[in-house]
């Protein structure tokens, strides 16, 4: 069946960084370089699957790497696969295991590539979209210092390298699958140093999209320093957004709130399954995201929404805030109604919210209140939930 999977190369051995472990499994923000840049892409929608290139004496480094993921990043991750003496073996390895599902495109990248971020990874896509989408395309960043050509030794300048039109190559590089694992099983042997060189060689167009200077390979001891600098942001800024949401009641022996199925006389009128609680904190992370509401995502016309899981709305909002390289301090949310009683299932949902929004219980709060009879929900006629979130995202530039 055809997808899109992102083949992500971590077998090398990494010598140059002079560490006891190869590079791609050294410790950064608490997990390892790996870690990140798996679940760059196993967190993005666009991504059917993830498969891992190790070398094979890595299977336990590589399950710790990966064991942090949530579980729906975890339910995208196949089995790694052995890479080869050179990362061109590597990638044809993983090429030829993905063959037998049929993918329509592979996003290929380096595991010692930890901060690659998610808008990056949809230019990448897109360049190949339509009838008259490239081959491939590449993250690179065009080169904007002055190059020099040494000679003698010690190095003496022998000339300068006209720049204009020079680009620096990074990954992910994208192909339409069949064309790229032709071109590989053709340039077997040959070592080039990239796929994109391997795409030019079999005559593939490739287009070039732009890629970040944050998007670093690590190959150094500087490197990994400035790796945390970047995912952990060098100074860090506090959002805090706010959501509402309300539903009345309709048939029904039972109603979703908060994630978590809460036995009643009635259910809840929705076009999706009528979660108040889930649908203000989805709000609430848009709103201190700036990313509009829920609304704007996930409009109540659209018939895909009908009956959906507000899971994935709240699970769409954390993967904008990913993207933005932030994290979630703090979720409070208030449901307001007068039935059914909610103190019961408040540990329930805090574990649910939690579990969906990928943090600690510890940092979730949901409390349950009336409106003394006043107003439609004094009179029994719905639920209501109003929410806050608090964000620590990187500051912004100026």
């Amino acid at each position: 069946m055809a997808g899109t999977v992102a083949l992500i190369v971590a077998a090398g051995r990494g010598h140059r960084m002079g560490a006891a472990l190869p590079k791609q499994y050294l410790p950064l923000m608490g997990h390892r370089v790996l870690s990140h840049a798996v679940a760059a892409f196993a967190r993005l929608s666009e991504i059917d699957s993830v498969c891992v290139a190790i070398h094979p004496d890595d299977r336990t480094l590589y399950d710790d790497a990966v064991a942090p993921l949530g579980r729906a990043q975890s339910a995208k991750l196949l089995e790694p696969v052995a890479g080869g003496p050179e990362r061109q073996d590597s990638v044809l390895n993983g090429l030829e295991s993905l063959e037998p599902s049929v993918p329509g495109i592979v996003l290929i990248h380096d595991g010692a590539r930890p901060a690659v971020d998610g808008a990056l990874i949809r230019r990448t896509i897109a360049a190949l979209d339509g009838a008259n989408g490239a081959d491939g395309a590449i993250a690179a960043v065009p080169v904007s210092d002055t190059l020099k050509r040494a000679g003698d030794d010690p190095p003496r300048i022998a000339g300068t390298v006209e720049r204009s039109g020079l680009w620096r190559a990074q990954t992910p590089q994208t192909f339409r699958f069949a064309a790229i694992l032709a071109a590989h099983r053709k340039a077997r042997g040959q070592n080039l140093t990239d796929d994109a060189a391997i795409a030019e060689a079999a005559g593939l167009s490739v287009a070039l999209v732009p890629g970040s200077e944050d998007n670093l390979k690590v190959t150094t001891v500087d490197d990994l320093a400035r790796a945390e600098r970047i995912l952990g942001g060098a100074s860090r800024e506090t959002r805090v957004g706010s959501g509402f949401d309300a539903h009345r009641f309709g048939p029904g022996d039972r109603v979703m709130l908060c994630g978590v199925a809460v036995a009643h006389d009635h259910g809840l009128v929705g076009h999706s399954d009528g979660d108040a609680g889930l649908h203000a904190l989805t709000d609430a992370v848009l709103g201190a995201l700036g990313r509009g509401d829920i609304g704007d995502h996930f409009p109540s016309d659209d018939p895909a929404w009908r009956d959906a899981d507000s899971a994935l709305f709240a699970r769409r909002a954390l993967e904008f805030l990913r993207e933005a390289r932030g994290e979630i301090v703090f979720l409070d949310v208030t449901m307001l109604c007068e039935a059914p009683r909610l103190a019961p299932h408040r540990e329930a949902m805090r574990r649910r919210i939690a579990e969906i929004f990928a943090i600690a219980p510890s940092r979730v709060s949901v409390k349950a209140t009336t409106t003394d009879g006043l107003g439609f929900l004094g009179r029994g006629e719905g639920i209501a939930a109003q929410a806050t979130a608090t964000l620590a995202l990187p500051s912004a530039t100026p």
